[in-house]
């Protein structure tokens, strides 16, 4: 599959470079749809997931772009700075860049909730996808980062990913997702893995519940980056469903 940076160069609010990589004829002069594939904490745009779904499309005749928000990756910005509020507004400068075409917006995790935010108040998304979505921020923060401390200790011991206590404060104000899913009314997909221990299906369960045109799957055995197998299984559900739509 080969990437391609058609857009030229990305900048968020900030004025920072976001590190992207198109495949499948996203380019400005392809009015297709594109899918935009975010990324969850302490990620990037080349998680192996991201890769295979981008691959998946890109199979199918999808477009579609991978970046990583600012402060992560290759992306310029300081990961300190890393909150669900700010990527929000990174995800919305990538939009700005590919405005013109139907546009379906893909997020991991912490992207997940980030897409769900971003739907919930931008009409240039047509179409949403949750893996393995985070809804209860708060509470995630609070599961796995609680007794650590800001600007002293690490996120999952990773030197690169120092816990801040911007992100803290971000993640307790926006406590939770759940009342956005309830505003996204465009056709929205989530897929969870039943033995994710990050982010627990009942995120998924409870959120999908409020959203007019959600439908969850439960990938039995899948664990939160859809490991091994379940890779491929997520890839094609994706597509499989993206495709389902937009014959409709």
């Amino acid at each position: 599959m080969a990437d391609t940076t058609p857009f030229g160069e990305l900048k968020n609010a900030q004025g920072e470079r976001l590190d992207y990589a198109c495949a499948g004829g996203a380019g400005p002069e392809n009015p297709a749809p594109l899918v935009v594939i975010c990324h969850g904490v302490t990620a990037n745009k080349d998680r192996a997931w991201a890769q295979t779904l981008a691959a998946a499309l890109s199979e199918a005749g999808i477009a579609n772009l991978r970046f990583s928000f600012a402060g992560n990756g290759e992306s310029e910005g300081d990961f300190r700075e890393c909150t669900i509020s700010k990527e929000v507004t990174d995800l919305g400068a990538v939009l700005d860049a590919v405005a013109g075409r139907p546009l379906c917006v893909v997020g991991h995790s912490m992207g997940g909730a980030v897409g769900v935010l971003r739907a919930a108040q931008d009409a240039r998304i047509g179409y949403l996808v949750s893996l393995a979505g985070m809804v209860d921020c708060a509470g995630f923060y609070a599961r796995k980062f609680g007794e650590l401390t800001p600007g002293q200790d690490l996120m999952w011991d990773k030197p690169e990913c120092p816990l801040s206590a911007t992100f803290q404060l971000d993640m307790q104000a926006i406590g939770s997702v759940l009342e956005q899913g309830a505003e996204v009314e465009v056709p929205w997909l989530l897929l969870h893995g039943d033995a994710d221990t990050v982010v627990p299906i009942e995120d998924s369960r409870a959120i999908s519940a409020v959203g007019p045109r959600a439908q969850l799957i439960e990938v039995a055995g899948a664990d939160h980056l859809f490991s091994g197998e379940h890779e491929r299984t997520m890839a094609e559900r994706v597509v499989h469903w993206l495709q389902g739509q937009l014959q409709a």
